[in-house]
């Protein structure tokens, strides 16, 4: 017997849904004759899996483990499967980075050199590190994983919002697909740049390279985008930008500043390798002088949730990273918050 304890993320749900996400492998046929049979039980007694959970009751499954790691797909190792990861080093780390925190969402100052999500099973992640720092445990019920609502590249500095309940992640993906939450970006840029500007264009990305492409004309199989800028300051011969995304595509702000002729500096994949080398001599910039440094959320009745009650009207900001520094000083971003 496999006994599951609803949590407040299966909260208010039905029965026969949540089952559906237990067992992946079965049918709804096969739930509903489990029902009948007493095989499933709600708290110790027959259901028909119309009831509303609430958190603290318990669904008892009364399977061998052998049947229930075939429905289900899952390992049974003492009804619980032990989570992820447990280097204290890491969740130390991960508790740095934090820039807010509630029941819901948590945001962070995104370190370089971190991918946000893993692309194998070798890599260590944002997401990796999210998981041990909350003390996940992947049980057998499993609707439900906190994860990141936004990427940035291993190399690309900032905020970063994570979903750390159902709603939370629930809501920050809404309000981040729908354009709500404005996002601007820190970027150091070659040469000399005049005044404000909206670019539009047209993105492929060539998955065999992990390189974009930006045209000015459509083109087969290209997103539409836009990237807007103003002018913070000069430094040398070269340009601060505060970046604003209006579509969010993969490498868009690095490909698509590239491709008007002025490339963020440090950036070895779409930059000017000459002008990186420059840097690299004499700052040892080793990555792309680009940072996600302010998230605005929409101070709008757009929803009655408590994720976006707490959220609402709200401006975060993180300050960057250490290569910024060499090359335009301390505490900049002061002067730039709101």
């Amino acid at each position: 017997m496999i006994e599951i304890i609803v949590g407040k993320n299966e909260d208010g749900q039905r029965l026969e849904r949540v089952l559906e996400k237990i067992f992946v492998n079965a049918n709804a046929g096969f739930i509903f004759k489990m029902l009948r049979k007493k095989n499933i039980t709600l708290n110790d007694k027959k259901a028909d899996g119309k009831e509303r959970l609430v958190a603290g009751s318990s669904i008892k499954l009364w399977f061998s483990d052998e049947s229930f790691e075939k429905l289900s797909g899952k390992k049974v190792e003492n009804t619980k499967v032990k989570n992820n990861c447990t280097d204290k080093k890491n969740v130390e780390k991960f508790n740095s980075y934090i820039v807010y925190e509630d029941d819901n969402t948590i945001i962070l100052n995104k370190p370089e050199g971190i991918l946000s999500q893993k692309s194998n099973i070798k890599d260590a992640s944002i997401n990796d590190m999210l998981l041990e720092y909350l003390d996940f445990d992947d049980s057998v019920l499993n609707t439900f994983k906190p994860s990141i609502c936004n990427r940035l590249d291993r190399n690309t500095t900032g905020l970063l919002v994570c979903g750390k309940s159902l709603e939370g992640l629930r809501v920050n993906n809404e309000l981040i697909k729908t354009k709500a939450v404005d996002k601007f970006y820190l970027a150091l840029v070659k040469g000399y740049i005049k005044e404000k500007c909206l670019i539009s264009g047209w993105l492929y990305k060539d998955e065999s390279s992990n390189k974009v492409i930006i045209k000015n004309k459509a083109f087969k199989a290209a997103d539409f985008i836009q990237t807007e800028y103003e002018i913070l300051d000069y430094f040398e011969n070269n340009t601060l930008l505060s970046v604003k995304l209006i579509t969010g595509k993969t490498h868009q702000i690095r490909a698509h500043l590239s491709s008007i002729s002025h490339p963020i500096i440090g950036d070895f994949k779409y930059g000017d390798k000459a002008v990186n080398e420059e840097f690299k001599k004499r700052y040892g910039i080793k990555s792309q002088l680009l940072h996600s440094y302010r998230l605005v959320y929409p101070d709008t009745d757009i929803s009655d949730t408590d994720t976006f009650k707490a959220l609402r009207g709200k401006v975060f900001q993180a300050d960057y990273n250490n290569d910024f520094r060499k090359v335009i000083g301390d505490g900049y971003l002061e002067n730039q918050r709101t």
